[in-house]
């Protein structure tokens, strides 16, 4: 037999391997090869790592659609246009390195090409060339596109970081499940290793099981995935070279609540909480999954648009980000907000930059002054080496 005659069968079988994937799996290897293109995310050289969280954009049509829950008189003139004004505002004012949008970036029902929506919901963050990175809530697939074309058109656009799904697992529930990591500071130790991981996941929109009710939640294979990575990214941050006792921090970002965000009450968290928890009716159980892989500290959600709090459970903050978009539900004369999260180095021994030492956060006003408010530390190298060294029943 002649190699012609070999080469045949063999590309008839990659035609026909190619055929049966997926398609979130072959866009994802198309954004794959693309890849040398993206930017790669890393501290500066001011050893900080910034990330705007813009949740709930609710963006219709444009100037065409009117706000909600604004004051009579702002009614007029009010429409999507400001919500992407604030969009550049927040960007402009924070000069971020990541932006996230953390679902329900389009209303669907009211948004009569969901392709269209889509480029102009996220267009301050492609103008700006910062690198950004969205997942869906459960409104972003009402429109003419189904969630798997929302997210295969968002990976398509310029500057994202988002990717349909993992490309190292076949099977995973939702698409926008992935994960991105942050280098150290060029030049320092921890240039090629990732001091700070990000977790992007799908919470679905509604129950598929038929005898379960209400909105969706995180799924088995996505826990799994999300487990795999975690693990993976504790040992090589724990290996030389540089390697450390401890996994870099992780935080991570969807859309619906988990149920242990009802745990608190005005005593234990910094924000407002105006409405329910609209959980899923069931428990996931993906908060103990994240307690257990212990590097993640800090969840950030949308959904309810009326809440901005972070409480901490577990070694955890859960923390809403309150409603941003003005076609989106909210309440008139509370203002719409985004949240600011920053995550900082430590300076080594020889004073270079070194591993992250904490992670702080506060919200910004859409009034006259862009008025920050809520500043916490959600998360600190040296409290956290405290709790350790704790004795039990000590105080």
């Amino acid at each position: 037999m002649t190699m012609k005659e070999v080469k045949i069968p063999f590309l008839i079988v990659v035609v026909v391997v190619a055929a049966l994937l997926p398609i979130w799996v072959l866009a994802a290897a198309k954004q794959h090869h693309q890849g040398g293109e993206k930017k790669k995310l890393r501290f500066g050289s001011d050893g900080q790592f910034k990330i705007l969280q813009v949740a709930d954009m609710h963006y219709g049509n444009g100037k065409t659609t009117t706000c909600l829950d604004v004051f009579p008189s702002q009614f007029p003139t009010c429409s999507d246009l400001n919500t992407t004004a604030f969009v550049h505002r927040m960007i402009q004012a924070e000069k971020p390195n990541l932006i996230v949008f953390t679902g329900d970036n389009i209303y669907g029902f009211d948004a009569a090409d969901a392709a269209k929506s889509l480029n102009e919901a996220f267009a301050p963050a492609i103008s700006s060339n910062i690198p950004w990175a969205a997942v869906m809530g459960n409104h972003d697939q009402e429109s003419d596109l189904s969630r798997e074309g929302v997210m295969k058109h968002i990976v398509g656009l310029q500057n994202t970081l988002a990717q349909v799904n993992p490309l190292d697992q076949d099977v995973i529930d939702g698409f926008g499940n992935y994960n991105l990591e942050v280098s150290g500071v060029e030049g320092s130790g921890f240039e090629n290793k990732s001091v700070l991981n990000l977790y992007f996941l799908d919470s679905g929109d509604y129950s598929t099981v038929p005898s379960i009710g209400g909105y969706g939640w995180i799924k088995p294979s996505q826990q799994y995935w999300f487990e795999r990575t975690s693990a993976k990214l504790r040992k090589a941050y724990t290996s030389k070279p540089q390697a450390q006792k401890a996994p870099a921090p992780g935080l991570t970002f969807f859309h619906i609540p988990l149920p242990e965000f009802a745990s608190f009450d005005s005593s234990n968290f910094t924000g407002v909480r105006q409405e329910g928890i609209s959980s899923a009716s069931v428990n996931s159980g993906f908060f103990t999954t994240m307690v257990a892989a212990g590097d993640v500290k800090a969840a950030f959600i949308g959904h309810d648009h009326l809440n901005d709090f972070c409480g901490e459970l577990s070694g955890i903050n859960l923390c809403y980000a309150g409603g941003f978009g003005y076609h989106a539900y909210g309440k008139a004369g509370w203002d719409r907000r985004s949240r600011v999260v920053v995550a900082s180095l430590e300076k080594s021994e020889k004073g270079g930059w070194g591993a992250v030492k904490s992670i702080k956060t506060w919200k910004r006003l859409d009034d006259q002054h862009l008025t920050a408010i809520d500043g916490q530390v959600l998360w600190s190298k040296s409290s956290a080496g405290m709790r350790r060294k704790k004795p039990v029943g000590g105080t």
